[in-house]
């Protein structure tokens, strides 16, 4: 399990509790889980069937209460239960019989102190009471060893239990509010960690002073503003200066840029190049994929068609004899913009000034990633990109270590795109498809999974097989797994309009920009998280135009599902989406957090908890601002040790 010595042991808490108390026979609920004191009053009996074996008792209360017990494949029961004992009884009621399914018998009464049993997430064949009496040995060992990170000023001031007791808490609580104080404390302690360590790190960047760097005249781009297609929101001018007011500081700038899909972020990131272009530095865009790179250095070209900006585009797939060409331009410093993915920070890769480097959709690279890009340059400014909505408030305690600018508004008048959900068999979807297909635009169909199973007809290849049949010529394919020039062939295809129909999987849902396609069908909506349907959403009505998004459901009684895609139906609001499908499925389960830089909590639920992160989020700035305190030494060394790697190192 990774655990080596007794802090190990005691930190790994018990994942949930099993309730002890014993339950009042009246009024009983169906599939009620029932715990009873009693006697068994009749000689249990087998019942044998295929595969099965039922054991059969009566069981009485202390209260005279009648009920049979049913147990599944415990034969052994019928030899080892002695009429005479008093048992404890943990079952489930099954109402219409008046009856127990039973789960475990103990012998006695269950002492008070002992009826709330921790239960332990552990390998199969560890018994749970072996890794308790473990825990008892460790406490044992370590006793009068176990110090509180949280200095003692904060555990006066919210009355908080010191660490050794919120772990006996945690491990052998004698009742739910003792649970309560131990997580009360330990919630707290790791959200002051975490928040004092993205202090740690934000005070490492910002000591960071740049070298050689030139400031920026604002007055130069006015010309280049004026040659753009579109007028900036005033969400774009907004996040726009406050990037460039950060590339003019001494310190280095580390900053977040969100914003919903649609709200104009690679526009902003290009003002940011070519205000980097204008003090004399190369600046380099990272994305995730080839047909999003390949996407940024079409529009980049087209942007910048009016300058003297020389643009090139370097991908894993780029032929060698033109990686060498491009990379001795961009070490002799003839490139002043670069975009491409992973190959972006190679050990090949030597950058003549890297002033800014900019990675989109942040969330799909692993800091290490992050880091060794922004390595590239001495002290270059990092910009990073995410469509991923994260509600703003909640984005300030997660990501203390970085500024932020979001992105509401968008450049256009807001996309017309009516949501519905219906079942895959409805005729709304092949006469939505020919209309779309008659009136010149292109339609998307979205499956959950890439191959055919036979317990899932709504693979990538199945629809493919299905709509290719109906569709004949007009249908293309495209999946994770084929390879590059084949995805890259498709969307081609795709983007002409020659093959107006795409079969795909979630691959579409960062990047892609068809301004035509105005038709979306999403089969087993339920499969995707909501923030990652909106992404999806995101890729049609990109002209204004009308648009419909189809997501089919076929469970009908699957309430859960249909609150949850009705979300969709009422709302556009990305930010508002990411909060609702954050209540419903808790954050764990969000598509893309498991990616997005946030931690995996052991204590803390980044939604339920938000008020204990915002209060942490303050107290860390306070020891920061008060560093000389000796009280504040120990946690402050702890963070500074914890901080392996910050986000930007020298050298």
């Amino acid at each position: 399990m990774g655990i080596f010595d007794e802090y190990g042991v005691i930190n790994h808490l018990p994942r949930r509790y099993e309730d002890f108390h014993y339950t009042h026979e009246k009024g009983l609920n169906d599939k009620e889980r029932v715990v009873l004191l009693g006697k068994v009053i009749s000689i249990p009996t087998i019942v044998k069937k295929p595969h099965l074996d039922i054991v059969q008792f009566d069981f009485m209360t202390v209260n005279k209460t009648y009920f049979r017990v049913k147990a599944f494949n415990r034969p052994y029961l019928a030899k080892n239960i002695n009429l005479e004992d008093t048992f404890t009884l943990v079952g489930y009621f099954n109402r219409r019989n008046n009856e127990i399914d039973f789960m475990n018998l103990y012998k006695g009464v269950i002492p008070e102190s002992e009826r709330i049993k921790p239960v332990y997430s552990l390998p199969n064949g560890y018994e749970n009471h072996l890794y308790a009496s473990l825990v008892k040995r460790c406490f044992d060992d370590l006793d009068g060893h176990i110090g509180s990170l949280v200095p003692n000023e904060f555990i006066s001031k919210y009355k908080l239990v010191r660490k050794s007791l919120a772990l006996q808490y945690a491990h052998f609580p004698k009742n739910y509010e003792e649970v309560r104080q131990a997580m009360r404390y330990l919630k707290y302690e790791e959200a002051l960690m975490f928040s004092l360590k993205n202090q740690v790190i934000r005070k490492q960047n910002k000591s960071l002073a740049k070298t050689r760097k030139e400031p920026i005249d604002l007055s130069l781009c006015d010309p280049w503003l004026k040659t753009l297609p579109y007028k900036l929101t005033d969400d774009q001018i907004q996040a726009a200066s406050e990037i460039i007011g950060d590339m003019n500081q001494n310190g280095l700038m580390y900053r977040l840029l969100q914003g919903d899909v649609g709200t104009g972020k690679t526009l902003v990131c290009f003002c940011a190049l070519y205000a980097n272009y204008l003090r004399g530095d190369q600046g380099a865009l990272m994305a995730p994929t080839d047909s999003l790179a390949r996407q940024h250095y079409e529009n980049a070209k087209k942007i910048f068609k009016d300058t003297k900006i020389n643009i090139e585009l370097l991908l894993g797939s780029t032929p060698a004899s033109e990686k060498k060409r491009i990379y001795d331009d961009l070490e002799y410093g003839f490139v002043d913009i670069v975009i491409g993915t992973h190959a972006l920070f190679t050990k090949k890769v030597v950058y003549s000034s890297l002033g800014l480097a900019i990675i989109d959709e942040q969330h799909r690279f692993g800091v290490n990633q992050r880091l060794m890009l922004a390595n590239k340059g001495e002290h270059a400014d990092l910009l990073m990109m995410s469509a991923t909505p994260i509600p703003r408030s909640l984005a300030l305690s997660l990501y203390g270590d970085l500024d932020i600018s979001t992105l509401t508004t968008f450049p256009s008048k807001k996309r017309d795109v009516t949501t519905k959900i219906i079942n895959s068999t409805d005729d709304e979807i092949i006469k939505s498809i020919d209309k779309s297909l008659e009136e010149g635009h292109q339609v998307y169909i979205v499956a959950p999974l890439i191959e055919y199973r036979e317990d899932d007809k709504y693979s990538a290849e199945n629809l493919y097989a299905e709509f290719f049949f109906r569709y004949k010529g007009k249908v293309g394919l495209l999946h994770g797994g084929m390879k590059s020039e084949e995805k890259e062939a498709a969307l081609a295809k795709f983007y002409s309009g020659e093959v107006p129909i795409l079969v795909c999987t979630q691959v579409i849902e960062v990047g892609i920009d068809v301004k035509g396609a105005n038709l979306m069908i999403i089969y087993d909506a339920s499969n995707f998280g909501l923030a990652s349907l909106h992404q999806l959403r995101g890729r049609i009505g990109r002209d204004g135009k009308p648009a419909k998004c189809l997501l089919t459901l076929d469970d009908e009684e699957n309430e859960e599902a249909k609150e949850r895609l009705s979300i969709l139906v009422k709302s556009e609001d990305g930010f508002e989406i990411a909060e609702q499908d954050m209540k419903l499925r808790g954050p764990g389960e969000l598509v893309g957090f498991k990616q997005s830089g946030i931690p995996n909590f052991s204590f803390l639920n980044i939604v339920n908890d938000y008020k204990i992160f915002v209060v942490a989020r303050d107290d860390a700035k306070y020891i920061m601002e008060n560093k000389n305190n000796p009280e504040y030494k120990y946690i402050l060394s702890r963070a500074e040790k914890e901080v392996s790697i910050a986000p930007i190192l020298k050298g």
